[in-house]
């Protein structure tokens, strides 16, 4: 059955774009009004989970040189949808930097149509226009509040270290390579100091006027796990600034080369500087990096009254199989 049209697609989204969803909402219930008034009333919205390869791409964020993930994704809806960007109203929660990976970014869009015969249909269709290096893993219906970027609890994001003299040929786009052998305790020590809610300016690299615009995040936890010879950084919080994760490594990297000790950490925090991190060392390289996955509230997760399973991609099944004897 095809998709059932319950408003003027002409109509929807007549002002609202990914291009200009950056606007700063202050306190939760202007928050939820304003989140709301970006679906029309007569119109769905629903919630994807896309992973992706990111080292050809320029980032998700939608912009003027592709290649974007957010473009791809934007124009495979659009071929399936019948829809035009404005109307699909496409928003990322977290805005990749070029090279960066992701297996949890989480994105919404919305439709003046629901899919009665379910999602697996759109599903199919979608990852049959994307690259191979992009794939939605799931779809799924969303309330009208739920918004992608905004209404996030907290992210996860993995950095991996290749630490061995010879890098491996299958982690080289996926892993950051340290020829010197690190100090796995050392790191530990000084991933702690991250830990809390602080001031980053000093991991920040976009500084404008000499002023970085909501500096002060939390971080719930920040491990190093040994794996061989990999090593992870996990971290998660509730949100990052501009190459914050990248800065952070970088600044882990050198303490585990012990070239520096690791109560420099909170020094360079309490600095509130990004020229005092930029003594000591540049960012580590965005290829290492993957966001693992965006939390939100579990209500808000719950899905609508009356609309189809979420979707994790259609099983093929052998109905029949006949061996021929020659």
């Amino acid at each position: 059955m095809a998709p059932r049209p319950l408003a003027s697609q002409s109509s929807l989204c007549p002002s609202f774009s990914p291009s200009n969803c950056s606007y700063i909402v202050e306190g939760l219930e202007e928050a939820k009004h304003q989140i709301a008034s970006l679906c029309p009333p007569n119109s769905h919205k629903w919630r994807m989970v896309i992973a992706y390869d990111g080292t050809n791409f320029s980032g998700w964020q939608y912009q003027a040189s592709p290649p974007t993930i957010q473009c791809f994704v934007e124009k495979a809806l659009m071929q399936t949808t019948k829809l035009d960007r404005k109307e699909l109203c496409l928003v990322g929660a977290s805005r990749t930097d070029a090279g960066v990976h992701a297996w949890g970014q989480v994105a919404h869009f919305v439709t003046p149509f629901t899919y009665d015969d379910g999602l697996e249909s759109l599903h199919a269709a979608v990852n049959g226009l994307l690259p191979s290096t992009i794939r939605v893993r799931e779809i799924s219906p969303a309330k009208p509040e739920f918004h992608a970027r905004f209404s996030t609890i907290s992210k996860i994001y993995h950095y991996k270290i290749y630490d061995n003299p010879v890098m491996d040929p299958f982690q080289y786009r996926y892993a950051c390579h340290s020829a010197y052998k690190l100090n796995p305790v050392a790191m530990r020590e000084a991933a702690a100091y991250f830990v809390g809610k602080h001031d980053f300016t000093s991991f920040a690299n976009s500084i404008r006027n000499n002023h970085v615009r909501d500096p002060v995040k939390e971080i719930f936890r920040c491990d190093v796990t040994e794996m061989d010879s990999l090593l992870q950084l996990e971290v998660e919080g509730t949100g990052f600034l501009y190459k914050q994760v990248r800065n952070m490594v970088a600044l882990l990297i050198q303490i585990g080369k012990e070239a520096l000790p690791p109560d420099i950490v909170p020094k360079i925090i309490a600095a509130r500087d990004r020229r005092e991190l930029a003594k000591v060392t540049l960012p580590a390289p965005p290829h290492g990096l993957c966001l693992m996955s965006v939390n939100y509230d579990h209500e808000l997760l719950q899905p609508p009254a009356n609309f189809p399973p979420i979707s994790f991609g259609r099983i093929h099944t052998i109905s029949r199989c006949k061996l021929w004897h020659y």
